[in-house]
């Protein structure tokens, strides 16, 4: 069997929505497996190694995934993905065969909380955020020079920005709004900073006027060229796309569950 991503989705889709398990052929290497899943769904979480489950695993971390096992697990690794875990390693079939396997299980997502329009100014958006999408990870980049990225750029940042960046890492919301981990200056001659974009080509901006970064406000770029500009800060932007089905850039419509795609896992 050659494995590509092509082949991945295939045996996904044979697994089904529902979940699922299979041992795949001894040829194949099972790290060319997980290479292809770190590809798509970012950095795993190890819940098994050389045999030893790690004591800390329960259904927030992926705990369905061994069920299928029982105590025949040797290595597996798991990415949360909307409404499923998916996992892969190796294990020993029922003739003591340790062998690649493949397995997906359900995933129970906390209902996002709703935002409303009187939310109020004490709202923290950025741990609204991590309930919206069930962020339970440390932070992925505690550690940003953000003294010399501003030095660099020559101006201040917004806060909930610098604790985007620091709480999320590199990645994308539900795979596809792409936070970037500088801002980009690409239409600073519009005064203009890109903070994240999606893959539709909307650029998520800040007008950066002011020397209060704390209160830019975010502009819309679209792909056709056009701004529309929103009267509140990045953090609270991501989370009313998110839930909200009446914003103009909702991603309501299409996922039903929300998470952060990680890309890497640390810096």
């Amino acid at each position: 069997m050659e494995l590509t991503q092509s082949t991945v989705n295939d045996l996904l889709a044979q697994l089904g929505p529902g979940g699922g398990h299979m041992y795949l052929p001894l040829d194949l290497d099972p790290q060319h497996v997980t290479d292809l899943l770190c590809d798509r769904y970012g950095a795993p979480r190890t819940l098994v190694l050389d045999g030893f489950t790690d004591p800390t695993v329960d259904d927030s971390k992926g705990a369905a995934l061994l069920g299928a096992f029982e105590d025949r697990a040797v290595t597996i690794r798991a990415w949360a993905y909307g409404d499923q875990w998916v996992g892969t390693g190796t294990a020993h079939d029922a003739e003591g065969i340790e062998r690649p396997v493949l397995v997906v299980a359900p995933r129970e997502v906390p209902e996002p909380p709703r935002v409303v329009e009187d939310e109020g100014e004490d709202v923290d958006w950025v741990v609204r955020l991590e309930q919206i999408t069930g962020w339970t990870q440390p932070a992925r980049r505690p550690d940003v020079d953000w003294t010399e990225t501003e030095s660099r750029l020559g101006t201040a940042l917004p806060s909930d920005y610098k604790r985007m960046v620091e709480t999320f890492g590199e990645g994308a919301f539900d795979g596809f709004l792409g936070l970037n981990q500088e801002p980009w200056t690409g239409l600073s001659r519009d005064g203009l900073l890109i903070w994240a974009g999606t893959e539709h080509e909307n650029l998520y901006c800040w007008k950066a006027d002011g020397d209060d970064p704390d209160r830019w406000t975010v502009v819309v770029r679209s792909f056709d060229g056009e701004d529309v500009a929103f009267d509140c800060r990045a953090a609270e932007f991501v989370c009313r796309v998110l839930t909200d089905p009446h914003h103009p850039f909702t991603m309501v419509h299409y996922f039903d569950t929300h998470w952060f795609m990680n890309y890497r896992s640390s810096d």
